[in-house]
């Protein structure tokens, strides 16, 4: 029997040896697979936008040194307003869209606005009329189909420089101003030929064309290059224009 007690004791040290062993291993599982208490994320503030919107260039657009699109609607004397996104009116489907301002200045673009090659009179007196409600206007065109292009700035009811073109000088006023001069954009004269060049040659009318995005950058702004975050808002107002022009 005496020979026998070690033998047990030793028995009974592996058993509670094993059982303790297990137990541990056990509990370490179940901590493991147990879902951890998730931490609170911090919230991560709104990426800002820094980046400038390549956007497609109208056709033609005023860009008028104001902040209030309600003033620039009331001039213009826009029917049938409804609020619109930044995108959609500047894609050129709206008769009339007024950009949101940006850097104080307001955009406006659509078929609605009057063309010198049409009427260069009736361009003249709607520049003047909305340069007397609003202060200092811009307009500008370029068509890359027919060449047609235009410049135009007006202040305080009164046209300050003014180019214009289409298969001939229709209007030139005032004095070049330095952009023009730095940009070596050519304004032919009333009675100067000003006939598309041969193949080969510079093509000055084609360098207009290409040049007046460059002159309204300078001037204001270019529609195509605008900076996000620069917008006061996302949304403009897009119209019809009203009859009297």
């Amino acid at each position: 029997m005496l020979d026998l007690m070690p033998v047990l004791l030793m028995l009974l040290f592996s058993l509670a040896l094993s059982v303790g062993t297990a137990t541990i291993v056990l509990v370490a599982r179940r901590a493991r697979l147990r879902p951890r208490a998730r931490r609170p994320r911090q919230q991560e503030p709104p990426p800002v936008c820094t980046h400038t919107c390549f956007l497609r260039r109208p056709a033609a657009w005023l860009a008028i040194k104001s902040r209030s699109l309600l003033a620039v609607q009331s001039a213009l004397g826009m029917r049938h307003t409804k609020p619109c996104p930044l995108l959609q009116g500047l894609a050129g489907e709206e008769k009339l869209f007024i950009c949101p301002p940006v850097k104080g200045w307001i955009l406006v673009t659509g078929s609605g606005l009057p063309d010198p090659s049409d009427d260069v009179d009736a361009c003249f007196r709607f520049l003047v009329e909305l340069s007397r409600k609003l202060g200092h206007v811009q307009y500008f065109s370029a068509s890359h189909m027919l060449y047609h292009h235009a410049w135009v700035r007006a202040d305080a009811g009164r046209i300050v420089r003014a180019y214009a073109w289409a298969g001939r000088t229709l209007w030139r006023q005032g004095e070049r101003t330095q952009a023009e001069n730095e940009l070596g954009v050519k304004c032919f004269g009333y009675t100067e030929p000003s006939e598309r060049s041969l193949f080969g040659q510079p093509d000055l009318i084609a360098m207009n064309v290409d040049k007046v995005p460059l002159l309204a950058a300078r001037w204001s702004l270019d529609p195509a290059r605008l900076e996000e975050r620069a917008l006061d808002s996302e949304r403009g107002i897009a119209g019809e224009p009203s009859l009297r022009y």
